[in-house]
């Protein structure tokens, strides 16, 4: 299949076979593998859109900018740069709103105000993977769980599927039978790093989660957002909706909806040009 000068940068799985798509580790043959923090594997002037979803939030700050500068460089003039990140304005605008009704004893917003508080926190401050979010989303005595989708779409749908059967399953008894040597090899590492680091291993393990790429290193609004375009060269970035977009053909591809629902509900869209 002849791709389109389409790029999809930190895809994950979520891509679309016509277009060139790109992430830190490959989630199929139609995706490439590169560490996108060493820029873009492709010459300047080579696309004519550039998308990436919840992908700049994980970079540092100065890695976001250096990032944004790659987007710039591989697009052709007037190129389109499409994004989607976790909006921090309307996380903040939640948290005011349910901060004053949690205080005026309304205790539908109580759960609401604490499922905020960890998408404003935990997601930047989290030890281990899916932090005390996941422990959230397991707990269904929270009967939070319609703003859980309204905030996360049907994503949080197969998390309370996941996570929530898996609680309540009986362990797996492992196997004993034979020998691997592989795991054997891992066991006697694994005994050797405590052996060694002692007390050090809790914080070596907390500094490879952390270095991992799963936190949020950073987060954006409409106004910080575009102010980062305009400082690395792009023009008019411009507020859209997940269908809304300058893109040719753009709700055909599937990438900000599925089924006719948002895929991320709790994002700002925002396109801009290259000059």
């Amino acid at each position: 299949m002849e791709k389109l000068p389409y790029i999809n940068l930190g895809c994950g799985a979520k891509f679309n076979e016509r277009w060139v798509n790109v992430d830190f580790v490959s989630t199929g043959k139609e995706v490439i593998a590169y560490n996108l923090t060493k820029g873009i594997p492709f010459k300047d002037n080579s696309f004519k859109v550039a998308y990436h979803s919840h992908v700049l939030e994980h970079f540092t700050k100065q890695d976001a900018e250096k990032f944004i500068a790659e987007c710039y460089r591989v697009l052709e003039p007037n190129g389109i740069l499409r994004i989607a990140i976790p909006d921090l304005e309307a996380i903040a605008r939640n948290y005011i709103k349910y901060l004053d009704a949690s205080l005026a004893n309304d205790n539908s917003a109580k759960e609401k105000y604490n499922w905020t508080m960890l998408e404003m926190y935990d997601q930047v401050v989290r030890s281990k993977g899916g932090g005390e979010m996941i422990d959230y989303i397991m707990d269904e005595k929270k009967n939070n769980d319609d703003f859980l989708i309204e905030r996360n779409g049907d994503e949080v749908k197969l998390l309370f599927k996941n996570f929530r059967n898996v609680k309540n399953e009986e362990p797996v008894a492992q196997s004993s039978s034979g020998f691997s040597l592989s795991n054997f090899k891992s066991r006697v590492k694994n005994k050797l790093i405590r052996m060694l680091l002692k007390e050090d291993i809790n914080a070596l393990s907390i500094g490879q989660f952390r270095l991992g790429g799963e936190i949020h290193q950073w987060m954006y609004d409409r106004f910080s957002l575009g102010e980062l375009l305009k400082k690395h060269g792009f023009k008019n970035p411009t507020v859209v909706t997940a269908t809304e977009s300058k893109i040719p053909d753009w709700n055909s591809f599937n990438l900000d909806m599925k089924d006719g629902k948002v895929r991320k509900p709790d994002s700002l869209f925002m396109e801009a040009q290259k000059i």
